[in-house]
């Protein structure tokens, strides 16, 4: 189990952020952190990795100390068996593919892995490419076994699909999943996008002004009007049914459903099988528009 219980001030020009988070995620389990653009997300992932060192607090990785501020100990973030994915893939450009992933093997003579992971990323036909010729999401594949080439203990990533296309990004969903499961893997993610984390997640911490304002499974956070803030999601209607002078509209999103009350003149051109985006706003759920 990672546990982080840390403290730290953001100097800014006008606002510091005062970040004072408690995370723990069990062996095993994919984790989120969800929240607004300068809530935390990515410092508090830095912290984790040891790329930011916290003012206070603990973070241990089952029985293995890497922070403690009390006892003055900070674990170099090479010791501590962590992948980190970026947004931006940062391979290295003058190597191939291949050179890329064997660059980053903790056990140079550990082909065997190398080549799973070639596999199940499937890179095969990319393997004597350079970065510059491949795509986002080609580089993101490649970034991301290169993480999993030294089979970390625990896989952090930093928004890695959200300059990526949808079709890229749906791609790149599916290859998270199954190396989370192949692997078994700890994996703690910063992301904007509620879909994303629904289909990922099995746990949500949401972030607000460097606090953890909620935590719990996705399906609870996004679907039970639970979020003290606006948000938009796309999702597809399954059911139409009426009630009374109301229509409940039922909308799948990813693996859940949300029902949204609606009057006929909001549902008149809907029917099932329609793509639609949905907001909240006052935790009131709303259909925005259609899909083209």
């Amino acid at each position: 189990m990672i546990k982080a219980h840390i403290e730290k001030t953001l100097k800014a020009s006008e606002n510091p952020l005062k970040i004072d988070v408690k995370i723990h995620v069990s062996r095993g389990m994919f984790a989120s952190l969800y929240g607004a653009s300068g809530a935390g997300k990515t410092s508090t992932l830095r912290m984790i990795s040891g790329l930011l060192k916290p003012d206070h607090g603990l973070i241990t990785n089952h029985e293995d100390l890497w922070f403690d501020s009390n006892k003055n100990i900070t674990k170099n973030p090479k010791h501590r068996n962590i992948g980190y994915v970026f947004q931006d893939s940062a391979l290295f450009p003058n190597m191939t593919v291949f050179e890329n992933l064997e660059y980053a093997l903790t056990n140079k003579r550990d082909t065997k892995h190398l080549y799973q992971l070639i596999k199940l990323m499937k890179l095969d036909e990319l393997c004597n490419q350079k970065p510059g010729t491949l795509s986002g999401g080609q580089k993101q594949r490649v970034a991301l076994a290169r993480a999993l080439a030294q089979k970390p203990a625990l896989l952090l990533l930093d928004e890695p699909l959200a300059a990526l296309d949808n079709e890229s990004r749906v791609e790149l969903q599916d290859c998270l999943l199954q190396v989370h499961k192949t692997f078994r893997l700890t994996t703690l993610l910063v992301s904007h996008d509620i879909a994303e984390i629904l289909k990922l997640s099995d746990q949500v911490f949401v972030m607000d002004h460097g606090k953890i304002t909620q935590q719990g499974s996705p399906k609870t956070i996004f679907t039970q009007n639970s979020l003290n803030e606006n948000f938009e999601i796309t999702g597809e209607i399954s059911k139409i049914e009426r009630q009374g002078i109301q229509f409940c509209m039922t909308v799948r999103i990813q693996n859940t459903s949300v029902k949204i009350m609606a009057k006929k003149f909001e549902i008149e051109n809907l029917k099932v099988g329609d793509e639609i985006l949905v907001g909240t706003k006052n935790f009131n759920p709303f259909v925005l528009k259609t899909s083209d």
